[in-house]
């Protein structure tokens, strides 16, 4: 079933709506996503206020292969030669693994770390599971300030926070709201300060350090709506429009976020600083669990809650709270995984930046372990778009055509900024073997590569273990 297509942004896609009925098209390649029928939409269709998603089931861990094993018996015959060489794909790049053996059937420039686009989100949500935990939560607090009639509204990172009032559907399923955290607090303030009000809110936004805008980002990004200012305090993403994913982001996210807050309590004097140490807590509010938030920017490429996963990732492994301090932070948590980076580079979260790079071999081992789950690995594939039903690869012009015999059979992270398109995930191909793959075209690349990437993977499909390296 095929959605409308939908603005593409660098660093990834994000669109308007998702249907609901979108995952049950993908049993193939596996069990479909509680986040499937409430994720990303305008309107969405869970209210902000529903539960978190119920916890990922626990799969029986399937062994990674731990060294290659070629089988003599299998005749590797299947060419995509022709696909690989298409003039689309610019300079081309990547790998394809069996999943069940190990073996590299098909690689070309594999071992080279290069730009990967959105692909970086599969490694800053792996990261963000190894350090947080499925279970963690962003929290927004406002304690009491030092001043009569002051209060401090202390952001921790969550960017889906809303300004809309609970109960209305915002682009983030299941955000909390200021409303909300406002009704708290001046409950709290009353039971503590009858017969006094509220003179004076102050922001704090000190748990994210500077700057705010990656230095190698383009700053069209803010205005084409994909990007906004990364900072510790801000709501909706800093979106014009809190329904929709693609909306125009503003300058002073702290400053909307405040504003917004502020309105609860009539006229009030609006300044920034920090909360005393040890204040009293008049409220609080929390964002969906990481295993959640993880689903929700991988689905339509959501780079704001990936680079502040990042960034919230960074300073609880105590490597800093700037985006320099990522890199430190999210290697050594994908080591964890038994698997070495090498020559992985993390500039931000959401694989905006050119800089950030990733070998292709590098991913094919890592997505063995998101195919079968392991290492607490679940949220990731669940949050893979399935091609020709689900998130961005969703569109009209994804996996269209001759490609589309490989619908519901493609899980995979779309990726997209100005000098190149990727694509890399998981195949349950033809002949049922597992595979994984990573696919970059790099370079002078148009739209038009998008088609030839899904050519590409839907031709993988069709070989299956009888791929030729050649």
């Amino acid at each position: 079933m095929r959605r409308r297509t939908a603005l593409a942004l660098s660093g990834g896609v994000v669109v308007v709506g998702l249907v609901a009925a979108g995952w049950a098209a993908g049993y193939a390649l596996g069990d479909p996503s509680p986040l499937a029928a409430a994720s990303t939409a305008a309107p969405v269709d869970a209210a902000s206020t529903a539960a978190a998603a119920p916890p990922a089931r626990t799969a029986t861990p399937t062994p990674t292969p731990t060294r290659t094993t070629r089988t003599a018996s299998v005749a590797r015959t299947c060419s995509v030669a022709g696909a690989a060489s298409d003039a689309r794909l610019a300079g081309f790049q990547g790998q394809v693994r069996n999943a069940r053996t190990g073996e590299v059937l098909f690689d070309r420039r594999g071992a080279k770390a290069s730009r990967a686009a959105s692909v970086m989100k599969v490694l800053t949500s792996a990261a963000a599971l190894k350090v947080l935990g499925p279970d963690h939560r962003l929290t927004t607090r406002v304690v009491q300030g030092s001043r009569p009639g002051e209060i401090v509204l202390v952001g921790g990172g969550d960017v889906t926070l809303s300004r809309t009032p609970a109960g209305t559907a915002t682009a983030y399923a299941g955000a909390p709201h200021l409303s909300t955290l406002a009704r708290q607090v001046k409950a709290a303030w009353k039971a503590q300060h009858p017969g006094q009000r509220i003179t004076r809110v102050v922001l704090d936004s000190s748990y994210f350090g500077g700057p705010s805008w990656q230095p190698t980002w383009k700053v069209k990004e803010r205005a084409l709506g994909s990007t906004p200012k990364i900072t510790a305090l801000m709501v909706d993403g800093d979106r014009a429009n809190p329904a929709l994913n693609t909306s125009p982001r503003g300058s002073d996210p702290i400053g909307r976020a405040g504003a917004a807050f502020a309105r609860y309590f009539g006229d009030v004097a609006i300044t920034r600083g920090t909360a005393p140490k040890g204040a009293a807590v008049l409220g609080t509010v929390r964002s969906q669990p990481v295993s959640t938030l993880v689903q929700q920017t991988l689905l339509y490429s959501d780079n704001t809650i990936a680079d502040a996963l990042a960034r919230v990732t960074a300073i609880e492994a105590g490597t800093g709270n700037t985006f320099s301090a990522i890199d430190a932070a999210v290697v050594p948590a994908l080591r964890a995984y038994g698997i070495e980076p090498t020559g992985v580079r993390v500039v931000d979260g959401s694989g905006l930046s050119d800089d950030n790079r990733i070998p292709p071999a590098y991913l094919t081992k890592l997505f063995v372990k998101v195919l079968h789950k392991s290492d607490g690995l679940g949220p990731v594939y669940r949050g893979l778009p399935i091609a020709g039903r689900t998130g961005s690869l969703s569109y009209a012009d994804r996996f269209s055509g001759a490609a589309s015999r490989a619908d519901g059979k493609v899980r995979a992270k779309t990726g997209w900024i100005d000098t190149g398109y990727t694509l890399a995930g998981v195949i349950r191909a033809k002949d049922g073997t597992p595979l994984t793959f990573a696919f970059y075209a790099l370079g002078n690349v148009r739209p038009s590569a998008k088609q030839a990437l899904d050519s590409l993977t839907a031709d993988v499909w069709s070989c299956g273990n009888r791929l030729a390296k050649r």
